[in-house]
């Protein structure tokens, strides 16, 4: 796979239930930010890197809007991330928020990405059970290079989403310490 295109194994397949866990660590990785480093809430990239896992790479969505970012991102790890996703508070029953979606779409370089739509297990963050659902997209780990993902959802209540990544593929620093070992 280049940067100039990607082909049916740079899709990461996963089943309901590894995405329901994904959808699930995902929202934990992105509520466990302090808002003033919040990768949902960056407007340019600076706090994607805010506490990821070692053995992939979460991409932050937004809470709406338009967004622009730029980052780096490990050549050696799978790419996890929301085109359109929800978690609410899951008091007595474990049934997400499920919305009207009326587009979704993401794409890297211009070529599109089949979405997959997951729902989570009620999970515990801090004090709360929560439960979420989305439309998600897994990669298969990059080759060096740059890439610009793009990634577009609205609702038919009008809530809409229009976030632009510029990836800049790296190796790893912690690969080769490891490999090294």
């Amino acid at each position: 796979m280049s940067g100039d295109a990607l082909n049916a194994e740079g899709i990461w397949q996963l089943t309901p239930q590894e995405g329901g866990k994904l959808a699930a660590r995902w929202w934990k990785w992105a509520l466990s930010a302090p808002d003033d480093r919040s990768p949902v809430t960056d407007q340019t990239g600076e706090f994607a890197d805010w506490k990821q896992p070692r053995d992939l790479w979460f991409l932050a969505g937004t809470y709406g809007g338009r967004v622009v970012r730029r980052c780096q991102v490990p050549a050696q790890r799978r790419l996890f991330f929301p085109v359109f996703n929800t978690q609410r508070r899951s008091r007595f029953a474990p049934t997400p928020m499920l919305v009207d979606v009326a587009s979704a779409e993401a794409a890297v370089n211009g070529l599109p990405l089949p979405l997959q739509e997951f729902t989570s297990k009620p999970f515990r963050t801090g004090l709360y059970r929560r439960v979420a659902w989305g439309l998600w997209c897994g990669l298969e780990p990059l080759p060096a290079g740059q890439y610009v993902l793009d990634i577009k959802a609205r609702t038919t209540g009008g809530f809409w989403v229009d976030t632009t990544y510029h990836l800049t593929v790296v190796g790893d620093p912690h690969a080769s310490a490891a490999q090294a070992l």
